[in-house]
């Protein structure tokens, strides 16, 4: 209907609608800036940040389950290295717990919060602790099962209580996987977290039992392997979480992360012998050369004529005789005995007849035999000189003669 003069039509109203601005919302971003928010897993905001930390902060912390488990763990790995089978000890890595104590340890470092930092590594430590007991006592229970059991061989634990190329990138591995899927809570980190216990609570079993059994060098080397792996993993956690979007908020955080970084370098550099490539054992090295026995001849003295005397008048006069000299008294051949063993495990030797263990030697080795065998409990022990100095006693019945022996084993 046509509008009367005069008469105002009405407007019909629109409905605007309202975009509230957000500083990080993504439609809103520069281009570069939203390909890298796309490339974080971790948010932009600072709210949603400090949300997300405080739930990393809760999924790192050290619970009763990590204790128990930690408890488990080292009982099997203590049993892998009694039985020596591979397949238990990485039993004992899977039954381990989340490592989620190194992983906080790492967000304590990359956040600069000293006391989190602290709180997650006395948890660490007190798991290890744990661990390390049960190794101790598997050692030294080795001294009451001797009358009736011993282990044949500690290759595993020697294998393993050594640094080598293949274990760091094994733990650089974990370390860094096991970060980054714990910022991503859907996603378990359980798989890469098996690689970090294996890493960190075997060496930490070996130095246990070396300790508790008194055998050499696995107790040193088990806790220097531990420091280092320790330093390490937790630096490459830090580095991962950084990468992710976490960044120190005050300087006291980068301090942090330099003095892991530095402490972490000196262990690897300065007691793996300054650089050298680390393949052998970090204390002292596994006395298992073979050593080759050469016969020296030895050398006689050729009599020489006495020089002649200058006289006008011929005389006669006595051909001085020689000095006699040092005639060496003849030694019987030195007996010669291989270390032989069925499948290969190598043998143990003692100070005394059915004593402590003073030495581990594989198949092969060359030993020389002392004259002189004692029986007791029914079990014949040799008394043996290994190629390394050590002297003590073996069971005869992983000995091969490597020259004829008359009246061996009498």
């Amino acid at each position: 209907m046509p509008a009367c003069a005069g008469e105002v039509l009405p407007i019909p109203a629109m409905s605007l609608t309202k975009t509230e601005m957000h500083p990080d919302d993504p439609e809103r971003m520069p281009p570069a800036r939203r390909r890298r928010a796309r490339r974080l897993l971790a948010p932009l905001n600072a709210d949603e940040r400090a949300a997300w930390v405080d739930r990393m902060a809760q999924r790192a912390s050290p619970s009763f389950d990590f204790f128990l488990f930690s408890l488990l763990s080292g009982l099997v790995l203590s049993i892998g290295l009694m039985l020596d089978q591979p397949v238990l000890l990485l039993l004992g890595a899977v039954t381990a717990p989340l490592m989620t104590p190194l992983v906080g340890t790492a967000l304590g470092t990359v956040i600069g919060s000293g006391r989190y930092f602290l709180r997650s590594l006395t948890g660490l430590v007190i798991g290890g602790l744990l661990v390390f007991v049960c190794g101790y006592v598997a050692g030294a229970s080795l001294f009451y099962l001797a009358p009736y059991w011993q282990p044949t061989s500690f290759t595993q634990a020697y294998f393993n209580a050594q640094l080598s190329w293949l274990n760091f990138l094994i733990l650089a591995f974990g370390a860094i996987f096991t970060s980054a899927l714990m910022v991503k809570s859907q996603r378990s980190a359980a798989a890469p977290s098996v690689l970090l216990a294996y890493e960190l609570y075997l060496p930490l079993t070996i130095a246990g039992y070396g300790l508790g059994s008194g055998i050499p060098h696995l107790w040193p080397d088990g806790m220097v392997i531990f420091a280092i792996h320790l330093a390490w993993g937790a630096l490459l956690g830090a580095v991962t979480l950084a990468i992710l979007g976490f960044r120190p908020l005050t300087l006291f955080g980068y301090t942090l992360g330099a003095v892991l970084a530095l402490l972490g370098v000196i262990l690897l550099i300065g007691l793996s012998g300054a650089g050298v490539v680390v393949v052998d054992q970090v204390a002292l090295p596994t006395p298992v050369p073979t050593a080759t026995f050469t016969v020296t001849p030895t050398l006689t003295e050729t009599p020489t004529p006495p020089p002649p005397t200058a006289t006008f008048t011929p005389t006669l006069t006595n051909t001085p005789t020689l000095t006699p000299t040092e005639t060496p008294t003849l030694t019987p051949t030195p007996i010669y005995a291989l270390v032989q063993t069925s499948g290969g495990r190598g043998a143990l030797m003692r100070d005394l007849p059915n004593g402590e263990v003073v030495g581990s030697y594989v198949d092969g080795t060359l030993l020389i035999v002392i004259p002189g065998t004692v029986e007791q409990d029914g079990v014949v022990w040799v008394h043996v000189l290994a190629p390394d100095g050590v002297e003590g006693w073996m069971n005869q019945s992983v000995l091969a003669t490597a020259t004829p022996a008359p009246n061996w084993g009498g």
